[in-house]
């Protein structure tokens, strides 16, 4: 007999995949941008780098957002988002008063101290957990490094010291279970088989033997060499590839203490290196262009931003799936770079394939998807 959780998922199955955990699977054919299953976040948290510009409650963006009288930190929509965030947004109200400028834990600490207070709130399964309960999800406590152990107990410790005066905590034991739970990330499916696998294998603990895992069919696309007279030797790409990969660590690390100028010039100097090897369709260079794009977007130089993503967007067509969000992601900031930029016509034309890409992935009807018809609107 099927159990009420499977009754509700309506063409779809939970099963257990040996060695590999749970999955989801469909039980009938399904049409494009049909929807396969929702419910409502367990919990989540707006990241600091975007408040002001994004609700606290609805992570809708939009100008003129009111501050919360006491912290000043949090943003809204109106009084009927700030009345909704605030059993969440007490937990950190106080603290960032009492800590002003020194209140800064992680949003894993963020995330996981609302895990935390929904727990206690509702222990009983919640809306959110039709699928699978929060309880049920991997750890993987007997597979975690020590780095990974030491980066838990940090954030336990963050945990502890920023919400110690709002939070009822269970014991150690089941905090380390806790954040390794949520301990997880996205697999991007731009990079090559190697680099995908190896990323699984980190943050899940497992390598993927589906049929392009297996094939390799992409990775000579994603890999693509410069076509000339005297093409590089093997030992030659093989050896620039292990520069990209080190030289994508540094930047991961160096955002945390260098200047933006600083930034863009790895970037750029990376990319000189790696195009005499490299065509710029290969995903190493794709992802050093767009760091870069990223530093010129901080530092609102919006052509230098613009020339980027040009050269980005073709190839992210090309490698990513159809319908990726990546690539909408992608239209939508060449969208209102080009409106930044009083180039109506080609603006209008990114963020429309934005929009049909988000229809299929988000849904016809998701907030997201009004808020850019109105920026069309607006201009």
């Amino acid at each position: 007999m099927r159990s009420e959780a499977e009754a509700q998922l309506g063409g779809l199955e939970r099963f257990a995949s040996p060695g590999k955990g749970r999955g989801l699977r469909a039980r009938r054919r399904f049409a494009v941008g049909e929807l396969l299953f929702s419910c409502p976040a367990y919990a989540a948290v707006l990241t600091v780098s975007e408040r002001g510009s994004h609700c606290d409650a609805c992570f809708a963006r939009k100008e003129g957002l009111s501050k919360c009288g006491r912290c000043k930190q949090a943003f809204y929509c109106n009084v009927e988002c700030q009345k909704e965030d605030w059993p969440m947004h007490k937990l950190e109200c106080a603290s960032m008063c009492a800590f002003g400028q020194n209140w800064h834990p992680s949003d894993t600490v963020r995330l996981t101290a609302r895990v935390l207070a929904k727990q206690q709130i509702h222990p009983e399964r919640t809306q959110s957990e039709k699928l699978f309960a929060v309880k049920e999800f991997e750890s993987h406590l007997d597979k975690l490094d020590n780095e990974k152990r030491e980066l838990i107990q940090n954030d336990i410790a963050a945990l502890h010291h920023f919400y110690s005066k709002h939070l009822e905590y269970p014991d150690n034991a089941a905090l380390v279970v806790l954040f390794a739970q949520i301990f997880s990330s996205y697999i991007d499916l731009l990079y090559p088989t190697e680099d995908r696998n190896d990323r699984l294998r980190d943050s899940y603990f497992f390598s993927c033997d589906c049929r392009e895992c297996v094939t390799k069919e992409k990775d000579k696309e994603k890999l693509e060499i410069c076509k000339l007279n005297d093409p590089p030797s093997a030992e030659t790409v093989k050896d620039m590839i292990k520069y990209a990969r080190n030289v994508i660590e540094e930047f991961r690390r160096a955002k945390h203490y260098k200047s933006p100028s600083e930034l863009l010039e790895i970037c750029e100097l990376s990319l000189d290196k790696m195009g005499a090897v490299f065509e710029d369709s290969n995903v190493y260079m794709l992802h050093m262009m767009y760091q870069a794009m990223g530093v010129c977007l901080y530092v609102q130089d919006w052509e230098g931003a613009l020339c980027y993503g040009q050269k980005i967007i073709r190839p992210y067509s090309k490698h990513y799936p159809s319908y990726s969000l990546n690539v909408a992601s992608m239209w939508l900031k060449l969208g209102r770079l080009y409106m930044a930029l009083k180039n109506r016509t080609a603006g209008v034309k990114a963020l429309q394939r934005a929009i049909a890409i988000m229809e299929v992935a988000h849904g016809k009807d998701h907030p997201y998807i009004s808020e850019i018809k109105k920026e069309l609107e607006d201009h």
